[in-house]
């Protein structure tokens, strides 16, 4: 994850989560970011059993080969819960009123995705972030949005 400094160069931020302060960032700026690790067949088997997505595309190979895809597909809603993760890592879980996704494309078992977060309006009282994963080709498989309270009353 990279920020601006004060004179405008960019520095590498450990561990990739920002936890900007969403009052003060400039608009249109990455707030937060999350690099998941590709999904495993192993780890797609674990989400369905999960999940109760049983779904063949998930789980067998081959009936993903037939299905028109080079590998297995992984759950959309996996990719949606780590741009969950990525909202309660960068933000306080009290301050997330809203989180939405929208799912365009999919994402393949051995892709790795990369989750953003970019402040796009703000008020008085809170925060527009809109919600991106991208897989490392550059498609966007899901768009979103998440409103976040700038600070707790009380």
């Amino acid at each position: 994850m990279f920020a601006p400094d004060r004179s405008g160069t960019q520095f590498r931020l450990q561990g990739g989560s920002l936890n900007a302060d969403l009052a003060i960032a400039e608009m249109n700026t990455v707030v937060a970011e999350l690099k998941a690790p590709a999904s495993k067949p192993d780890d797609l088997a674990r989400y369905a059993q999960a999940s109760g997505d049983l779904n063949p595309l998930h789980l067998d190979p081959e009936f993903a080969r037939q299905a028109g895809f080079d590998s297995l597909v992984v759950h959309g809603m996996l990719g949606m819960a780590h741009l969950g993760r990525l909202l309660t890592d960068n933000f306080p879980v009290e301050q997330i009123r809203s989180f939405s996704a929208r799912f365009g494309a999919v994402v393949l078992a051995g892709q790795t995705v990369t989750y953003r977060a970019r402040l796009i309006e703000r008020s008085a009282e809170s925060a527009t972030l809109a919600l991106e994963a991208s897989d490392s080709n550059g498609k966007t498989a899901i768009t979103g949005r998440a409103e976040v309270l700038l600070g707790l009353k009380g």
